[in-house]
């Protein structure tokens, strides 16, 4: 009886019913993991990370009195907190007593090259972004692709307790999504020769809100230093969502800027509070670093 059982054909046709079921219930499985792995996929890629400035000028401002202000940003979104909460926000003061002067940083590697690039008016800022990146900046080991370069007048940044005229920030990001930023501070004189370059650019934004324009090959070598010696600080991102661990190099050197070109900056972006800068944030025990070249003179 065994026997026959197991060699009946209609028992054989039963167990191979059952392996299909199964083998259709396995496919159907890998077909909905696979689904939800490209769900996963597609929400990571879609969405800024958390180091990433907020791009809305909607979103935020720079007047004191508004309920959208920088004394405000923190409460806005729960994701902004870190500008309420966060204890290593930027800008800070640079002041000399809190300074100390540290030779082993070396000197600033950096790698640039040209790359095209676009233009676009953020309501906060003009910001110039490289398509794929254009070079990279070496820091404690760790490589920075530069994305992007950005103004803000005045200065965010302040030494010993005084202010300038305009502030660039060059945006680097590692493999890792690690922020970097060089800052770099002017003061009113002589015109700027970078920003001579890109004024056609500047004035067409200025007109057409929001929309990004392309400027072709830029060389960020041509956004000069002018200084090996630098401030280093661990900081944040100046506006929201104010994200921390940012890695701050402030370049000691002061470049010139004419008003002119500081005016159409600020005109560019119709902020009537007269400042896109966010006000010095509190430097809460922080070391800050100087680097300086045992042959450079103090002054």
């Amino acid at each position: 009886m065994l026997y026959y059982k197991l060699y009946n054909p209609l028992s054989l046709s039963n167990i191979y019913q059952l392996i299909n079921c199964r083998d259709l219930n396995m496919e159907k499985l890998r077909t909905q993991i696979l689904f939800i792995v490209f769900l996963l996929v597609l929400i990571m890629n879609s969405s800024p990370t958390a180091s990433q400035e907020v791009e809305d000028e909607r979103e935020f401002d720079y007047d004191e009195e508004s309920d959208k202000g920088p004394a405000k940003w923190g409460e806005i979104h729960p994701e902004w907190a870190m500008c309420k909460n966060g204890e290593m926000q930027s800008p800070i003061d640079l002041l000399d007593e809190r300074v100390e002067e540290l030779s082993r940083l070396g000197e600033l590697k950096r790698n640039y090259k040209p790359s095209n690039a676009t233009i676009k008016n953020r309501g906060h800022d003009i910001m110039l972004k490289w398509v794929g990146g254009a070079g990279t900046i070496q820091i404690n080991g760790t490589e920075y692709v530069l994305q992007q370069c950005h103004w803000h007048s005045p200065s965010e940044h302040t030494i010993n307790g005084k202010r300038f005229d305009l502030e660039v920030h060059l945006v680097h990001e590692s493999p890792d999504q690690k922020t970097a930023v060089v800052g770099i501070m002017y003061s009113i004189g002589e015109p700027d020769t970078f920003l001579s370059k890109m004024m056609n650019h500047f004035e067409y934004v200025a007109e057409e809100e929001e929309e990004e324009r392309v400027v072709g090959m830029v060389n960020p070598t041509d956004i000069k230093m002018g200084s090996i010696m630098y401030y280093r600080y661990i900081g944040s991102l100046t506006v929201p969502p104010c994200t921390q661990n940012i890695v701050w190099t402030i370049v000691g050197k002061l470049r010139t800027v004419s008003r002119e070109q500081v005016k159409l900056l600020r005109d560019a972006v119709h902020d009537f509070s007269d400042t896109n800068a966010r006000p010095i944030q509190p430097i809460n025990r922080r070391n800050i670093h100087l680097y300086r070249p045992s042959d450079l003179p103090e002054n």
